[in-house]
């Protein structure tokens, strides 16, 4: 279950988030990732490295309005801060000594889907492709097919 039930909360996390109308979805992770940045600010047990990582993550979190890849990028950069407080810090939750390792375990399933598109797995089930964000392709052909000729009649 140590493995298991991080794996399904990051399904479960991504289900709910899959719940946000498409074109606040992106904005509402970003924000989840910059408060994932701040996490072990008080009492990670990194000193002055707890506000270098919050720094980056932040700057990560800001280009992820944005940017999906960003997101993923920034799940990713604290999945590897995780793992760095499991080794060397404190847990994520004081009173759950693996609480930094589970983290770990579940924010590259959340980065994955981000890297996908953060599309909602909801319209699939319903038989609808769901959109991309605005200025990405919809993977529609955008390209007509040319009228038959006219006849000379």
């Amino acid at each position: 279950m140590r493995y298991i039930a991080p794996i399904l909360v990051g399904l479960l996390c991504i289900l709910l988030m899959s719940l946000l109308p498409e074109r606040h979805r992106r904005r509402f992770n970003a924000v989840m990732v910059a408060g994932a940045g701040a996490a072990y600010l008080s009492g990670g047990g990194l000193g002055g490295w707890e506000f270098a990582f919050t720094a980056v993550a932040t700057y990560v979190a800001y280009r992820g309005l944005d940017s999906w890849t960003f997101i993923g990028v920034g799940w990713l950069l604290h999945t590897a801060w995780d793992v760095v407080h499991h080794l060397k810090g404190h847990p994520i939750i004081p009173f759950a000594h693996d609480s930094s390792f589970g983290c770990a375990l579940c924010d590259p399933v959340i980065a994955v889907w981000c890297f996908g598109g953060g599309r909602s797995p909801w319209e699939r089930l319903r038989g609808r492709r769901a959109p991309m964000s605005s200025g990405e392709p919809t993977g529609l052909p955008s390209v007509q097919s040319p009228l038959p000729p006219r006849s000379k009649a």
